[in-house]
Protein backbone atom coordinates (compact mmCIF):
# COMPACT_ATOMS: atom_id res chain seq x y z
CA UNK A 1 0.00 0.00 0.00
CA UNK A 2 1.17 3.49 -0.34
CA UNK A 3 2.22 4.45 3.08
CA UNK A 4 4.21 1.11 3.13
CA UNK A 5 6.04 1.55 -0.23
CA UNK A 6 9.16 2.75 -1.52
CA UNK A 7 8.99 6.09 -3.71
CA UNK A 8 11.00 5.92 -6.86
CA UNK A 9 13.33 9.12 -7.24
CA UNK A 10 12.68 9.33 -10.95
CA UNK A 11 11.14 11.29 -12.92
CA UNK A 12 10.51 13.52 -10.72
CA UNK A 13 7.96 16.81 -11.27
CA UNK A 14 5.54 18.83 -9.46
CA UNK A 15 2.01 18.91 -8.84
CA UNK A 16 -0.26 21.19 -6.48
CA UNK A 17 -0.78 21.16 -2.99
CA UNK A 18 -1.82 23.34 -0.70
CA UNK A 19 -3.47 23.48 3.20
CA UNK A 20 -6.59 25.53 3.65
CA UNK A 21 -6.45 27.41 7.26
CA UNK A 22 -8.68 28.97 8.74
CA UNK A 23 -8.34 32.01 11.56
CA UNK A 24 -10.87 29.73 13.89
CA UNK A 25 -13.27 26.96 14.40
CA UNK A 26 -16.57 27.86 12.10
CA UNK A 27 -15.12 30.04 9.99
CA UNK A 28 -16.52 27.82 7.24
CA UNK A 29 -13.37 26.24 6.05
CA UNK A 30 -14.64 22.45 5.67
CA UNK A 31 -17.22 23.97 3.21
CA UNK A 32 -14.74 26.03 1.30
CA UNK A 33 -12.73 22.81 1.13
CA UNK A 34 -15.13 20.56 -0.25
CA UNK A 35 -16.08 22.93 -2.58
CA UNK A 36 -12.59 23.75 -3.72
CA UNK A 37 -12.30 19.61 -3.83
CA UNK A 38 -15.25 19.34 -6.03
CA UNK A 39 -14.08 22.07 -8.63
CA UNK A 40 -10.94 20.44 -8.93
CA UNK A 41 -12.50 17.36 -9.70
CA UNK A 42 -14.87 18.48 -11.93
CA UNK A 43 -12.02 20.23 -13.94
CA UNK A 44 -10.81 16.78 -14.77
CA UNK A 45 -8.04 16.52 -11.88
CA UNK A 46 -7.36 13.73 -9.36
CA UNK A 47 -7.23 15.19 -6.20
CA UNK A 48 -5.85 13.88 -3.15
CA UNK A 49 -7.77 14.89 0.19
CA UNK A 50 -5.86 14.80 3.73
CA UNK A 51 -7.14 15.93 7.01
CA UNK A 52 -4.75 17.83 9.92
CA UNK A 53 -6.03 16.37 13.33
CA UNK A 54 -8.03 13.07 15.08
CA UNK A 55 -11.01 13.87 13.56
CA UNK A 56 -13.18 11.46 11.46
CA UNK A 57 -15.69 13.19 10.10
CA UNK A 58 -14.13 16.03 7.57
CA UNK A 59 -12.11 12.53 6.13
CA UNK A 60 -15.20 10.85 5.44
CA UNK A 61 -16.28 14.19 3.39
CA UNK A 62 -13.42 14.23 1.54
CA UNK A 63 -14.01 10.88 0.37
CA UNK A 64 -17.16 11.67 -0.61
CA UNK A 65 -16.30 14.49 -2.61
CA UNK A 66 -13.26 13.28 -4.38
CA UNK A 67 -13.81 8.94 -3.80
CA UNK A 68 -9.78 8.67 -2.61
CA UNK A 69 -9.09 8.07 1.09
CA UNK A 70 -8.17 11.04 3.12
CA UNK A 71 -5.19 10.48 5.46
CA UNK A 72 -4.96 11.73 9.09
CA UNK A 73 -1.82 14.44 9.73
CA UNK A 74 -0.95 15.01 13.11
CA UNK A 75 2.21 15.44 13.93
CA UNK A 76 1.52 14.63 17.37
CA UNK A 77 -0.66 11.52 16.59
CA UNK A 78 1.05 10.12 14.08
CA UNK A 79 4.64 11.24 13.99
CA UNK A 80 6.36 13.33 11.33
CA UNK A 81 7.75 10.62 9.58
CA UNK A 82 4.35 9.01 9.24
CA UNK A 83 2.90 12.41 7.93
CA UNK A 84 5.73 13.04 5.77
CA UNK A 85 6.25 9.50 4.58
CA UNK A 86 1.76 9.00 3.33
CA UNK A 87 1.84 12.62 2.64
CA UNK A 88 4.74 12.48 -0.34
CA UNK A 89 3.32 8.97 -1.01
CA UNK A 90 -0.66 9.37 -1.93
CA UNK A 91 0.24 12.89 -3.42
CA UNK A 92 2.85 11.27 -5.77
CA UNK A 93 -0.26 9.71 -7.38
CA UNK A 94 -2.24 12.43 -7.75
CA UNK A 95 -2.69 16.50 -9.93
CA UNK A 96 -3.34 17.95 -6.66
CA UNK A 97 -2.97 17.57 -2.63
CA UNK A 98 -5.18 19.43 -0.63
CA UNK A 99 -5.16 19.20 3.14
CA UNK A 100 -7.67 20.54 5.40
CA UNK A 101 -6.62 21.93 8.47
CA UNK A 102 -7.91 21.85 12.12
CA UNK A 103 -9.27 24.79 14.27
CA UNK A 104 -7.68 28.39 13.70
CA UNK A 105 -3.98 28.29 11.80
CA UNK A 106 -2.01 28.33 14.64
CA UNK A 107 -4.14 26.40 17.18
CA UNK A 108 -2.64 23.16 19.02
CA UNK A 109 0.85 23.21 19.05
CA UNK A 110 2.55 20.71 17.53
CA UNK A 111 -0.24 19.50 16.30
CA UNK A 112 -1.42 22.99 14.43
CA UNK A 113 -2.15 23.45 11.05
CA UNK A 114 0.88 25.90 11.11
CA UNK A 115 3.46 22.99 12.23
CA UNK A 116 1.79 20.89 9.70
CA UNK A 117 2.81 23.41 6.84
CA UNK A 118 6.00 23.97 7.89
CA UNK A 119 7.25 20.42 8.16
CA UNK A 120 5.67 19.71 4.29
CA UNK A 121 6.29 23.54 3.31
CA UNK A 122 3.17 23.91 1.71
CA UNK A 123 1.44 27.25 1.19
CA UNK A 124 -1.78 28.01 3.14
CA UNK A 125 -4.87 29.28 1.63
CA UNK A 126 -6.51 31.20 4.66
CA UNK A 127 -9.99 31.67 5.87
CA UNK A 128 -11.27 34.67 6.81
CA UNK A 129 -15.06 34.82 8.37
CA UNK A 130 -16.15 38.27 7.12
CA UNK A 131 -19.77 38.12 8.17
CA UNK A 132 -19.19 40.75 11.05
CA UNK A 133 -16.51 43.08 9.88
CA UNK A 134 -15.18 44.68 6.94
CA UNK A 135 -12.10 46.41 7.18
CA UNK A 136 -10.72 45.74 10.15
CA UNK A 137 -10.10 42.03 8.25
CA UNK A 138 -7.22 43.44 7.37
CA UNK A 139 -5.46 43.35 10.66
CA UNK A 140 -6.60 40.09 10.75
CA UNK A 141 -5.20 38.89 7.92
CA UNK A 142 -2.00 40.78 8.89
CA UNK A 143 -1.56 39.70 12.57
CA UNK A 144 -1.47 36.02 10.81
CA UNK A 145 1.02 36.92 8.25
CA UNK A 146 3.46 38.55 11.12
CA UNK A 147 2.64 35.95 13.73
CA UNK A 148 5.03 33.33 12.21
CA UNK A 149 6.81 34.81 8.97
CA UNK A 150 8.44 31.37 8.58
CA UNK A 151 4.63 30.16 7.29
CA UNK A 152 4.13 30.63 3.85
CA UNK A 153 0.11 32.86 3.54
CA UNK A 154 -0.05 32.60 0.13
CA UNK A 155 -3.82 33.10 -0.27
CA UNK A 156 -6.85 34.75 1.72
CA UNK A 157 -10.40 33.53 1.05
CA UNK A 158 -12.97 35.83 2.70
CA UNK A 159 -16.55 33.81 3.61
CA UNK A 160 -19.75 35.09 4.46
CA UNK A 161 -19.33 38.44 2.08
CA UNK A 162 -23.23 40.04 2.44
CA UNK A 163 -23.14 42.48 -0.52
CA UNK A 164 -20.88 44.17 -2.94
CA UNK A 165 -20.61 46.79 -0.86
CA UNK A 166 -19.00 44.95 2.02
CA UNK A 167 -16.62 43.21 -0.56
CA UNK A 168 -15.32 46.66 -1.23
CA UNK A 169 -14.44 47.94 2.36
CA UNK A 170 -12.87 44.46 2.84
CA UNK A 171 -10.69 45.50 -0.30
CA UNK A 172 -10.18 48.89 1.04
CA UNK A 173 -8.85 47.69 3.71
CA UNK A 174 -6.58 45.10 2.55
CA UNK A 175 -4.86 47.32 -0.09
CA UNK A 176 -1.53 48.27 0.56
CA UNK A 177 -1.81 46.32 3.94
CA UNK A 178 -1.21 42.97 3.38
CA UNK A 179 0.89 40.47 0.98
CA UNK A 180 -1.40 37.73 0.82
CA UNK A 181 -3.23 37.14 -2.44
CA UNK A 182 -7.18 37.95 -2.22
CA UNK A 183 -8.20 34.21 -3.67
CA UNK A 184 -11.97 35.33 -3.50
CA UNK A 185 -15.01 36.66 -1.97
CA UNK A 186 -17.42 33.96 -1.06
CA UNK A 187 -21.12 34.87 -0.39
CA UNK A 188 -23.40 33.44 2.55
CA UNK A 189 -25.05 30.82 1.41
CA UNK A 190 -27.36 28.49 3.61
CA UNK A 191 -27.66 26.18 0.93
CA UNK A 192 -23.89 24.74 1.79
CA UNK A 193 -24.35 24.46 5.38
CA UNK A 194 -23.51 21.05 7.13
CA UNK A 195 -25.88 19.26 9.62
CA UNK A 196 -24.48 18.74 13.03
CA UNK A 197 -24.83 16.99 15.61
CA UNK A 198 -22.86 16.28 19.86
CA UNK A 199 -19.77 14.54 17.46
CA UNK A 200 -19.21 17.44 14.47
CA UNK A 201 -20.79 17.17 11.47
CA UNK A 202 -22.91 14.49 9.36
CA UNK A 203 -20.71 11.69 7.82
CA UNK A 204 -20.03 11.55 4.07
CA UNK A 205 -21.20 8.46 3.81
CA UNK A 206 -25.02 10.24 4.82
CA UNK A 207 -24.44 12.36 1.74
CA UNK A 208 -25.18 15.42 4.11
CA UNK A 209 -24.91 17.75 0.33
CA UNK A 210 -26.89 16.35 -2.00
CA UNK A 211 -25.97 15.86 -5.76
CA UNK A 212 -27.62 19.08 -6.43
CA UNK A 213 -26.23 20.92 -4.01
CA UNK A 214 -22.52 19.84 -4.35
CA UNK A 215 -23.21 21.28 -8.30
CA UNK A 216 -24.29 24.34 -7.13
CA UNK A 217 -21.11 24.51 -4.69
CA UNK A 218 -18.70 23.79 -7.23
CA UNK A 219 -20.60 26.49 -9.77
CA UNK A 220 -20.26 29.14 -6.83
CA UNK A 221 -16.65 28.16 -5.72
CA UNK A 222 -15.29 28.74 -9.60
CA UNK A 223 -17.31 31.89 -9.99
CA UNK A 224 -16.04 33.74 -6.73
CA UNK A 225 -13.22 32.49 -6.16
CA UNK A 226 -9.90 32.48 -8.88
CA UNK A 227 -9.04 28.61 -8.96
CA UNK A 228 -6.60 29.35 -11.69
CA UNK A 229 -4.28 31.36 -9.30
CA UNK A 230 -4.74 28.55 -6.75
CA UNK A 231 -3.48 26.28 -8.72
CA UNK A 232 -0.51 28.61 -10.06
CA UNK A 233 0.19 29.69 -6.00
CA UNK A 234 0.65 25.95 -4.94
CA UNK A 235 1.81 24.45 -8.03
CA UNK A 236 5.80 23.72 -6.61
CA UNK A 237 5.69 22.33 -3.37
CA UNK A 238 5.14 18.25 -4.30
CA UNK A 239 7.37 15.39 -5.74
CA UNK A 240 4.89 13.72 -8.13
CA UNK A 241 6.21 10.56 -10.48
CA UNK A 242 5.51 10.21 -14.02
CA UNK A 243 5.10 6.38 -13.40
CA UNK A 244 2.17 5.65 -10.36
CA UNK A 245 3.53 4.05 -7.38
CA UNK A 246 2.23 0.69 -8.07
CA UNK A 247 0.65 -1.19 -4.87
CA UNK A 248 1.61 -4.61 -3.69
CA UNK A 249 -1.33 -7.11 -3.80
CA UNK A 250 -0.17 -10.11 -3.94
CA UNK A 251 0.51 -10.48 0.03
CA UNK A 252 -0.29 -13.79 1.13
CA UNK A 253 -3.40 -13.60 3.03
CA UNK A 254 -2.52 -14.42 6.89
CA UNK A 255 -5.04 -14.06 8.62
CA UNK A 256 -8.83 -12.46 8.19
CA UNK A 257 -10.22 -10.00 10.25
CA UNK A 258 -13.55 -8.91 10.84
CA UNK A 259 -14.47 -5.21 10.64
CA UNK A 260 -17.60 -3.15 12.05
CA UNK A 261 -18.46 -0.83 9.69
CA UNK A 262 -22.22 0.95 9.25
CA UNK A 263 -23.74 4.14 10.87
CA UNK A 264 -23.25 3.06 14.31
CA UNK A 265 -19.57 2.33 13.46
CA UNK A 266 -17.74 4.48 11.14
CA UNK A 267 -14.71 5.83 13.31
CA UNK A 268 -11.46 4.18 11.69
CA UNK A 269 -8.56 6.05 11.02
CA UNK A 270 -8.51 4.43 7.13
CA UNK A 271 -4.11 4.06 7.42
CA UNK A 272 -4.54 1.99 10.26
CA UNK A 273 -6.59 -0.67 8.21
CA UNK A 274 -4.48 -0.56 5.29
CA UNK A 275 -1.29 -1.36 7.31
CA UNK A 276 -2.79 -3.97 8.44
CA UNK A 277 -3.71 -4.98 4.58
CA UNK A 278 -0.26 -4.54 3.66
CA UNK A 279 0.64 -7.24 6.40
CA UNK A 280 -1.48 -9.84 5.10
CA UNK A 281 -4.98 -9.39 6.84
CA UNK A 282 -8.06 -9.73 4.66
CA UNK A 283 -10.37 -7.38 6.40
CA UNK A 284 -14.09 -8.14 6.26
CA UNK A 285 -16.35 -5.71 6.71
CA UNK A 286 -19.95 -6.15 8.41
CA UNK A 287 -22.92 -4.06 10.07
CA UNK A 288 -23.79 -4.64 13.64
CA UNK A 289 -26.96 -2.53 12.36
CA UNK A 290 -28.37 -5.63 9.82
CA UNK A 291 -25.83 -8.75 10.16
CA UNK A 292 -27.22 -11.98 11.94
CA UNK A 293 -23.89 -13.13 12.16
CA UNK A 294 -20.32 -12.42 12.36
CA UNK A 295 -18.84 -13.31 9.05
CA UNK A 296 -17.02 -16.79 9.11
CA UNK A 297 -13.53 -17.53 9.21
CA UNK A 298 -11.86 -14.73 11.15
CA UNK A 299 -9.29 -15.18 13.68
CA UNK A 300 -10.87 -11.69 15.45
CA UNK A 301 -13.57 -8.79 15.20
CA UNK A 302 -12.76 -5.05 15.33
CA UNK A 303 -15.30 -2.85 16.37
CA UNK A 304 -14.08 1.00 16.02
CA UNK A 305 -15.99 3.70 17.01
CA UNK A 306 -19.04 5.73 16.22
CA UNK A 307 -22.85 6.62 17.19
CA UNK A 308 -24.06 3.46 18.43
CA UNK A 309 -26.32 5.73 21.15
CA UNK A 310 -27.83 7.11 18.02
CA UNK A 311 -28.50 3.47 17.62
CA UNK A 312 -28.81 1.71 20.22
CA UNK A 313 -32.71 -0.30 19.60
CA UNK A 314 -31.33 -1.65 16.72
CA UNK A 315 -28.79 -3.23 18.18
CA UNK A 316 -29.91 -4.35 21.02
CA UNK A 317 -32.72 -5.78 18.98
CA UNK A 318 -30.39 -7.50 17.04
CA UNK A 319 -29.75 -10.06 19.37
CA UNK A 320 -28.68 -13.13 17.47
CA UNK A 321 -25.72 -10.77 16.09
CA UNK A 322 -25.24 -9.79 20.34
CA UNK A 323 -25.72 -13.30 20.98
CA UNK A 324 -22.69 -14.40 18.76
CA UNK A 325 -20.41 -11.42 19.73
CA UNK A 326 -20.53 -12.81 23.28
CA UNK A 327 -20.06 -16.27 22.38
CA UNK A 328 -16.99 -15.62 20.25
CA UNK A 329 -15.47 -13.94 22.98
CA UNK A 330 -16.39 -15.61 26.04
CA UNK A 331 -14.85 -18.81 23.93
CA UNK A 332 -11.51 -16.88 23.91
CA UNK A 333 -11.92 -15.31 20.61
CA UNK A 334 -10.05 -11.91 19.91
CA UNK A 335 -12.17 -8.66 20.11
CA UNK A 336 -10.78 -5.30 19.95
CA UNK A 337 -13.19 -2.34 20.66
CA UNK A 338 -12.25 1.68 20.26
CA UNK A 339 -14.75 4.35 22.17
CA UNK A 340 -18.16 3.52 20.41
CA UNK A 341 -16.98 0.05 19.46
CA UNK A 342 -16.06 -0.25 23.42
CA UNK A 343 -19.36 0.85 24.46
CA UNK A 344 -21.03 -2.18 22.46
CA UNK A 345 -18.97 -4.54 24.25
CA UNK A 346 -20.03 -3.24 27.30
CA UNK A 347 -23.87 -4.60 29.42
CA UNK A 348 -25.83 -1.76 28.64
CA UNK A 349 -25.92 1.59 27.11
CA UNK A 350 -28.03 4.18 28.46
CA UNK A 351 -29.11 7.17 26.13
CA UNK A 352 -29.66 10.20 26.90
CA UNK A 353 -33.37 10.02 27.41
CA UNK A 354 -32.76 7.31 30.12
CA UNK A 355 -33.60 4.25 28.00
CA UNK A 356 -31.21 1.38 28.85
CA UNK A 357 -30.30 -1.36 26.30
CA UNK A 358 -28.51 -4.41 26.42
CA UNK A 359 -25.67 -4.60 24.32
CA UNK A 360 -22.29 -7.69 24.09
CA UNK A 361 -22.00 -7.96 27.89
CA UNK A 362 -18.11 -8.81 27.01
CA UNK A 363 -17.10 -6.33 29.38
CA UNK A 364 -18.90 -5.84 32.70
CA UNK A 365 -19.87 -2.42 32.46
CA UNK A 366 -22.46 -0.13 31.96
CA UNK A 367 -21.86 3.21 30.00
CA UNK A 368 -24.45 6.05 29.53
CA UNK A 369 -24.67 9.19 27.55
CA UNK A 370 -24.23 12.83 28.82
CA UNK A 371 -25.76 15.82 27.92
CA UNK A 372 -22.05 17.30 27.95
CA UNK A 373 -18.49 16.31 26.85
CA UNK A 374 -17.19 13.95 29.12
CA UNK A 375 -13.25 13.84 27.79
CA UNK A 376 -11.29 15.40 24.46
CA UNK A 377 -7.70 15.28 23.67
CA UNK A 378 -4.68 13.88 22.89
CA UNK A 379 -3.39 10.66 24.46
CA UNK A 380 -0.44 8.57 24.80
CA UNK A 381 -0.68 5.02 26.31
CA UNK A 382 1.71 3.11 27.93
CA UNK A 383 1.10 -0.67 28.23
CA UNK A 384 0.78 -2.06 31.83
CA UNK A 385 0.81 -5.50 30.33
CA UNK A 386 1.40 -7.93 27.31
CA UNK A 387 -1.93 -7.89 25.32
CA UNK A 388 -2.87 -7.87 21.69
CA UNK A 389 -1.49 -4.44 21.17
CA UNK A 390 1.90 -5.10 22.21
CA UNK A 391 4.26 -5.84 25.07
CA UNK A 392 4.07 -4.68 28.00
CA UNK A 393 5.69 -0.68 28.55
CA UNK A 394 5.61 -0.26 25.00
CA UNK A 395 3.79 2.83 23.73
CA UNK A 396 1.05 3.83 21.78
CA UNK A 397 -0.38 7.25 20.03
CA UNK A 398 -4.13 8.24 20.22
CA UNK A 399 -6.92 10.73 20.78
CA UNK A 400 -10.27 10.58 23.20
CA UNK A 401 -13.58 12.59 22.22
CA UNK A 402 -16.68 10.88 24.14
CA UNK A 403 -19.81 12.37 25.38
CA UNK A 404 -20.32 9.05 27.63
CA UNK A 405 -19.47 7.73 30.72
CA UNK A 406 -19.20 4.56 32.68
CA UNK A 407 -21.51 3.96 35.19
CA UNK A 408 -20.93 0.40 36.55
CA UNK A 409 -17.13 -0.84 37.07
CA UNK A 410 -15.99 -4.10 37.93
CA UNK A 411 -12.66 -4.86 39.00
CA UNK A 412 -12.80 -8.13 37.44
CA UNK A 413 -11.50 -6.79 34.65
CA UNK A 414 -8.03 -5.67 33.70
CA UNK A 415 -6.50 -2.24 33.29
CA UNK A 416 -4.49 -2.73 30.51
CA UNK A 417 -3.19 0.89 29.86
CA UNK A 418 -1.91 4.18 31.50
CA UNK A 419 -3.00 7.51 29.89
CA UNK A 420 -0.73 9.93 29.67
CA UNK A 421 0.79 8.82 32.42
CA UNK A 422 -1.57 8.46 35.55
CA UNK A 423 -4.95 7.45 34.77
CA UNK A 424 -5.71 3.38 34.10
CA UNK A 425 -8.03 2.74 30.92
CA UNK A 426 -8.20 0.09 28.32
CA UNK A 427 -9.96 -2.92 29.84
CA UNK A 428 -9.17 -6.45 29.08
CA UNK A 429 -11.28 -9.84 29.63
CA UNK A 430 -9.67 -13.62 28.06
CA UNK A 431 -8.84 -11.63 24.42
CA UNK A 432 -11.78 -9.19 24.84
CA UNK A 433 -9.45 -5.74 24.87
CA UNK A 434 -11.85 -2.37 24.36
CA UNK A 435 -11.35 1.27 25.88
CA UNK A 436 -12.29 4.84 25.21
CA UNK A 437 -8.55 5.80 23.18
CA UNK A 438 -8.84 5.75 19.29
CA UNK A 439 -5.02 4.28 18.67
CA UNK A 440 -3.34 5.60 15.58
CA UNK A 441 -0.28 2.92 14.60
CA UNK A 442 1.69 5.32 12.82
CA UNK A 443 4.36 6.05 15.47
CA UNK A 444 4.15 2.23 16.77
CA UNK A 445 3.46 -0.04 13.98
CA UNK A 446 4.77 -2.79 16.30
CA UNK A 447 1.44 -2.60 17.28
CA UNK A 448 -0.16 -3.93 14.12
CA UNK A 449 3.04 -6.75 13.99
CA UNK A 450 1.69 -7.72 17.30
CA UNK A 451 -1.85 -8.04 16.51
CA UNK A 452 -1.88 -9.87 13.65
CA UNK A 453 0.83 -12.57 16.07
CA UNK A 454 -2.33 -12.84 17.65
CA UNK A 455 -4.41 -13.51 15.11
CA UNK A 456 -2.54 -15.79 13.60
CA UNK A 457 -2.04 -18.04 16.80
CA UNK A 458 -5.30 -17.61 17.76
CA UNK A 459 -7.25 -20.74 17.33
CA UNK A 460 -10.60 -19.80 17.26
CA UNK A 461 -12.34 -18.35 14.68
CA UNK A 462 -15.65 -16.73 14.12
CA UNK A 463 -18.64 -19.65 13.21
CA UNK A 464 -16.04 -22.09 14.58
CA UNK A 465 -17.14 -21.70 17.60
CA UNK A 466 -21.01 -22.35 16.75
CA UNK A 467 -19.87 -25.60 15.01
Amino acid sequence: YPSLLPLSTAHMNRSAAFLIAGTSSGSGKTTLTLGIMAALKARGLSVQPFKCGPDFIDPSLHRMVTGEISSTLDLRMCGRDFCRNIFQRRSSLHDVAVVEGVMGLFDGGIASSAELARELQLPVVLVVDARSAAESVAAVVKGFEVYAEDVDIAGVVFNRVGSARHRELIEKGMTGVCESEVLGFFPRDIRFEIPDRHLGLYMGEEEPLDHDQLNELVKSVEEYLDIDRLLAISGKTVIKTESPVSIDRDTPIKTRLAVARDKAFCFYYEDNLEMLEAKGVELVFFSPLTDSFLPPDCSGVYFGGGYPELHADVLSRNVSLLQDVFQFGDAGGILYGECGGFMYLCETLETLNGNRYAMCGLLPFGVRMKPRLSSLGYRKVALRQDCLLGAEAETLHGHEFHYSEIVKRSETVTNLYHVNGDRQEGYGHKNVVGGYVHLHFGQSPAAVDSLISHLEQSGITTKAHRD
